[in-house]
């Protein structure tokens, strides 16, 4: 049994009956996957021995995507594919936050949010890839991972996204490169972000639920070349299939 599912065990039930009226019901159901995974609640599955030609019986898992017994193997592989896929030359980390303001309308919200997030962002990046003064490539390649939760596991949505230091330009087939020193400007990748995040909130009609003092606040993003990017491709993979959970023990 994992330390995860053991305190799920022992603390959810008390848990829910307090908070379970306010929590989000994909945080019921993460609750009651990873506690009945592996056991006989999940099924099994049958295999016979080539050798001694006995069957075992062996517990499914539950295959939700917070589960850290369920993913690991799926968060290596995805290293591996990534790692064979990395284009040669310098990257870069850009990560995107949101000011305190605007999280707790993101975690009662999560879905249009979180989609904005990524919208804003990536076509942010696009939009400043695309200029001459700075890259000159309409194709920009990157790669982004959510993370929910900051290092003191306070709620904290932002993204990370690893990219190389270069575009394709489709008018004349060429690659143009960064400075290894310099990807984007940052003032005017956090305007333009800031600006469509807004955008997409007044066209989900949530625009008025948000503190009208966030417009008001930079938005911070930050930038930082990372070498070839494997270090930072290895941390974002610990992300990809399996999640911080914050647990609050009662």
């Amino acid at each position: 049994m994992g330390a995860i599912q053991q305190i799920f065990r022992l603390y959810a039930p008390s848990y829910i009956e307090k908070f379970g009226k306010a929590m989000p019901k994909n945080h019921l159901k993460t609750i009651e996957a990873i506690t009945s995974c592996r056991t006989q609640a999940q099924g099994f599955t049958v295999y016979e021995c080539d050798k001694c030609g006995k069957f075992h019986h062996i517990y499914r898992g539950c295959g939700n995507r917070h589960c850290p017994t369920c993913q690991n193997g799926k968060a290596l592989d995805w290293l591996d594919r990534q790692l064979e896929r990395q284009l040669p030359g310098h990257h870069f980390m850009i990560t995107f936050t949101v000011p305190k303001s605007v999280r707790p309308f993101m975690r009662t919200h999560q879905k249009q949010a979180f989609t904005a997030l990524f919208k804003a962002s990536c076509q942010s990046i696009k939009k400043l890839a695309k200029d001459k003064k700075h890259i000159g490539g309409d194709i920009a390649g990157f790669t982004g991972i959510l993370h929910t939760w900051g290092r003191q596991m306070q709620y904290h949505p932002h993204i990370h996204y690893i990219a190389p230091g270069d575009a394709f330009n489709k008018e004349d087939g060429r690659w143009y490169c960064s400075r290894l020193d310099f990807y984007l400007p940052v003032k005017a990748l956090s305007k333009i972000y800031r600006a469509k995040f807004k955008d997409y909130m007044k066209d989900e009609g949530l625009f008025h639920l948000i503190d009208p003092k966030a417009w008001d606040t930079d938005w911070n993003v930050n930038i930082a070349a990372v070498g070839t990017g494997h270090q930072t491709v290895k941390y974002l993979s610990q992300y990809v299939f399996k999640v911080a959970i914050f647990l609050k023990v009662l």
